[in-house]
């Protein structure tokens, strides 16, 4: 009786593949997983009442906020005015030579003593806004905003930026501890294309990606704070 022919082993470089294989496919599903969420939360807002309404900066020129800033300020009014949160806290450092902070740019539109292009609404009280200054990058904004948070004893907040910052900075506001939701605007540069949408998708799946491994920031000029 003929004994069967052994089973051949798959040889090293076989299993190489395979391996290659797994990784990228394991790769592949959490990069495309984690930019369905990006655009799934984008997507919602979420206006639950809260101690506070965060303002992400952008960029802003001798204490006039940009069209991207511009759209969150305004966006934050109205939220303050129906009642969402009674105290609106804008947040952004300064770069180097820049008269005014991001915050600062902020808090002066929302108290009505800088330009408001197209805009006829009432100023916010001056009480009812607080500048945090520091913080070059979205991961500082919100540590200073957890900061403040505790010495005021907030718990809660609605935070404000553009639609695909959403899943990134209110990943990081519940890593401190803060009870936090996106209400982005919808408004501005950065909702007015598809092109647009799409980029910075992408670039909010790599920055959402490199916060969870590193819980550092990815540090950039892109607008998005």
């Amino acid at each position: 009786m003929t004994e069967p022919a052994p089973r051949r082993r798959p040889s090293r470089a076989r299993w190489v593949r395979r391996a290659l294989f797994g990784a990228v496919l394991v790769a592949g599903l959490v990069v495309g997983g984690t930019a369905a969420r990006v655009w799934q939360v984008a997507r919602l807002d979420d206006q639950r009442p809260a101690d506070i309404v965060v303002v992400l900066g952008a960029a802003q020129y001798n204490g006039k906020p940009s069209e991207v800033l511009e759209a969150r300020l305004n966006h934050a009014q109205r939220l303050y005015e129906r009642g969402v949160a009674k105290t609106v806290v804008t947040v952004g450092g300064a770069r180097e030579g820049d008269a005014y902070s991001e915050a600062e740019a902020g808090k002066r539109w929302l108290l009505g003593t800088s330009t408001r292009a197209g805009s006829a609404k009432e100023s916010l009280p001056s009480d009812r806004v607080i500048a945090l200054t520091t913080g070059s990058d979205t991961l500082g904004s919100i540590r200073a905003v957890a900061e403040e948070a505790k010495q005021q004893g907030w718990r809660s907040a609605v935070i404000v930026s553009d639609p695909w910052h959403s899943l990134r900075s209110r990943t990081m506001a519940q890593d401190f501890g803060l009870a936090a939701w996106a209400s982005p605007t919808r408004r501005g540069p950065i909702v007015a294309t598809r092109e647009t949408q799409i980029n910075y998708i992408v670039r909010e799946t790599g920055a959402l990606l490199y916060y969870r491994l590193t819980h550092a920031p990815a540090n950039d000029h892109t607008g998005l704070g």
